[in-house]
């Protein structure tokens, strides 16, 4: 029994870790979070002043069995869960499951942290342990508390008054209202149009360049002051007659610094970008290469944790990065002194190191054999951007030329020429809904030169909407408000997805029409809650919890009271008719009665509010066109009940047959014939045992003469008879310490054939 116990949150890394500490370290894991509260009513005891009503997780009760049986024996137990607010409290949690008091423990509790899996890392944090920060465990239990009470209020409200099954939540919802309302920007936009014109000119050497014309008799173009064809050709007529020469040439030296070390947030959006990586996918790759890589000598960490905020970078990763620029690139390169920045996110917490490699001297053409795709491409991002950070400054030469044409016209050309590419040599940062800079050249140029006219090149333009957002750009703004934590976003946006809010489409989020009837109820009736500044606000409340400046439950205490009483007001306010339904100054066609827009489980449709009186017309939004009413197919089978043939129609979940005697007889049948098994009924004799599946999922065997014949069985039939009371048939049963083995089914018969003998305790 080893004399120290270690315990991390993956198993990936146990083994790893276990190896840099030696013989004395026995190293498990507690597969994430441990306890939670329980999905269900009643998991915040309110009238207790919040005390939260914690469970060990079902899969987590046998990790928990395997830690305590460690246990026994062992003099220390070292806490390693993640070096964050949610590992932290899962260190907390773990205790608790474990029924250890930390201040009365017979066994020495330890809280180790570590930024990356490397060896020096790891015995570093053995060396220097602390004791669990309990204030980083109470914002963290102030944060579930709080998205329990939001999601288990707030979503029971959406199903009364739009349908069942819809969710919110305290960011969720903040993130949902963000892609309705640059939707609702998008609708509302009105198309404007405006003309550039452009001349090609030419020295008298023959190089050329394009300038643009951006002043018309004195006065400054604004962007619409060309608005139509005629405008343009008008002008176009006068460029054509005029004499072209440069007026004025400005030189200026530009200074670029490169973009800081990746955080969490900044990691998503650039693999956005760059890679194409959803911020799911870039989380789960870049926590393969946080837990280790075999990398020959055996498996490592090869980038520092990737949940964090802080755009710092420690001594010695500073001196690696030097030395590598240097050797790779040049003195000329390499920085006098190291480069730091600041992060200008709100509620940044600058605790950890940023994201990057933990061997800066480990190159990615080194490690492209070992890594996959995804690996690689990700390993290659954070190395070059970690690297690039503490390169020389690019500097570039800008070149304004100003063209007279005649004495009425002006024209621009411009030019960006790199004298040093400095870090632009590595790694430029990608940008948002445009395209890269283009670096362009412009030939020598003299003021008082001549040029000649080779063409004029007018040009339409229409203005566009603003974008939708895209998984970086929402990641962005997320962040730029300082709603939610970084590690949140990916499975922010995935619930988004999963409930059919929105939908990504060429990468961009396109609310649904439920999304968008959830945000409009949410935004109209609980303004305040669903509010940026409010959100931003919470999390500040928080960020104090967790620093000690503030305790958790009354934070609590000052949310729930007015939100609590807020909901209760709506619940009596808001109809549901007035949220799914929107009354349309039109009549039915077939009726007469007035038309209205409604959601339905498909979307948005239009149909008749004479429903209730036998009205079925409907009609598409988009098209205009009335629903296409198909005829159900007329299946081969008859129903079972009544004889009557069955119908196969169309449903939620796929086809399905249905009585065609409804609503006399409700008969429903998968479409899917029951497989026979080819065992006869024991009960009827009649019908055979079929092979179905209950509404939950779970296979049974039941006679196919239902309802005649109500004999079921859970465990697959085989032919019988039994040996020892003559049953017509035996069942098949698995289990994994007996094995595989056949029984008799028959109550008070305890036959059986096969299998393993349990092992005596």
């Amino acid at each position: 029994m080893s004399r120290n116990l270690v315990i991390v949150e993956s198993p990936a890394k146990a083994k790893t870790i276990e190896k840099f500490l030696g013989p004395d370290y026995k190293v498990l894991a507690s597969f994430g979070h441990v306890r939670a509260l329980p999905s269900k009513q009643g998991s915040v005891d309110l009238e207790k002043d919040f005390e939260p009503k914690y469970a060990v997780l079902p899969e987590s009760k046998k990790h928990i069995d395997a830690i305590k049986k460690e246990l026994k024996g062992a003099e220390a137990l070292l806490l390693a869960t993640d070096p964050d607010r949610e590992g932290e409290a899962i260190s907390w949690h773990l205790l608790a499951a474990l029924g250890i008091d930390e201040k009365k423990s017979p066994i020495e509790i330890r809280r180790v942290v570590f930024h990356e899996i490397t060896k020096n890392a790891i015995v570093d944090a053995v060396q220097n342990p602390r004791t669990i920060a309990h204030d980083l465990v109470d914002a963290q239990q102030a944060r579930s508390v709080l998205d329990y009470l939001v999601g288990f209020t707030l979503s029971p409200f959406l199903w009364k008054k739009i349908r069942y099954g819809l969710s919110a939540g305290r960011v969720q919802s903040v993130a949902l209202r963000l892609i309705c309302e640059r939707e609702r920007e998008i609708q509302a936009f009105k198309t404007q149009e405006y003309w550039s014109i452009a001349a090609d000119l030419v020295k008298q050497e023959g190089q050329k360049l394009s300038a643009a014309l951006f002043e018309v008799a004195g006065k400054k173009l604004g962007k619409f002051d060309i608005p139509d064809q005629a405008t343009a050709d008008a002008l176009v007529t006068d460029l054509q007659n005029c004499s072209y020469q440069v007026d004025k040439v400005t030189k200026s030296e530009r200074k670029r610094t490169p973009a800081p070390p990746f955080t969490t947030s900044t990691l998503q959006q650039e693999a956005s970008r760059k890679l194409g990586f959803s911020a799911k996918k870039t989380m789960s790759t870049a926590q393969k290469l946080y837990e280790g890589i075999d990398i020959g000598s055996g498996a490592v960490g090869l980038i520092t944790y990737m949940r964090t905020d802080s755009v710092v970078l420690s001594t010695q990763a500073l001196e690696e990065t030097h030395q590598v620029i240097t050797s790779l690139y040049g003195k000329e390169y390499a920085l006098a002194k190291p480069r730091f920045f600041k992060n200008k996110a709100k509620n940044a917490q600058e605790a950890h190191e940023a994201i990057r490699p933990t061997y800066v001297d480990k190159t990615p053409a080194e490690l492209k054999k070992i890594l996959s795709s995804d690996q690689f491409k990700l390993y290659e991002l954070i190395w070059k951007r970690t690297v690039a950070c503490q390169m020389a400054e690019a500097l570039l030469d800008q070149t304004s030329v100003d063209i007279a044409a005649g004495d009425k016209f002006k024209l621009r050309a411009t030019g960006t020429v790199i004298r040093f590419p400095g870090f632009m040599k590595l790694y430029i940062e990608g940008i948002d809904d445009e395209t890269e800079e283009k670096e362009g050249l412009l030939p020598p140029l003299n003021e008082g030169e001549a040029l000649n006219l080779k063409g004029l090149k007018p040009e339409q333009h229409f203005t566009q909407p603003p974008p939708r957002y895209t998984e970086a750009t929402l990641v962005k703004t997320l962040e730029e408000y300082g709603i939610g934590r970084p590690s949140t976003y990916a499975s922010i946006m995935n619930t988004l997805l999963e409930r059919k809010y929105a939908r990504l489409e060429t990468k961009r989020f396109f609310p649904e029409d439920v999304g968008m009837v959830v945000s409009d109820l949410l935004t109209q009736h609980f303004t305040q809650y669903v509010d940026y500044n409010f959100t931003a606000r919470l999390e500040e409340e928080l960020d104090q919890v967790s620093r000690g400046e503030k305790q958790w439950k009354p934070v609590m205490r000052d949310f729930w009271g007015p939100f609590s009483s807020l909901l209760k007001q709506k619940e009596g306010e808001v109809n549901k008719s007035d949220v799914t339904t929107e009354a349309l100054d039109e009549k039915c066609p077939e009726c007469g009665e007035l038309l209205a827009v409604k959601l339905g489980r498909r979307g948005k449709f239009i149909a008749c509010t004479g429903y209730k009186d036998g009205c079925r017309y409907t009609r598409n939004i988009e098209s205009g066109e009335p629903t296409e009413k198909v005829e159900p197919e007329i299946s081969e089978e008859k129903c079972e009940k009544c004889g009557q043939p069955m119908l196969i129609k169309d449903g939620r979940y796929g086809k399905y047959l249905a009585c065609s005697g409804y609503p006399a007889c409700k008969n429903i049948q998968p479409l899917v014939k029951p497989k026979g098994t080819g065992v006869i009924c024991p009960e009827c004799n009649k019908g055979e045992l079929t092979e179905k599946k209950s509404r939950y999922g779970k296979m049974f065997y039941s006679c196919n003469k239902y309802p005649e014949c109500k004999f079921a069985l859970w465990d697959p039939p085989q032919p019988g008879p039994c040996p020892k009371c003559g049953f017509p048939l035996l069942v098949k049963k698995v289990y994994k310490r007996e094995g595989e083995f056949l029984k008799c089914p028959k109550e008070g018969c305890d036959y059986k054939l096969g299998g393993k003998e349990p092992k005596e305790k």
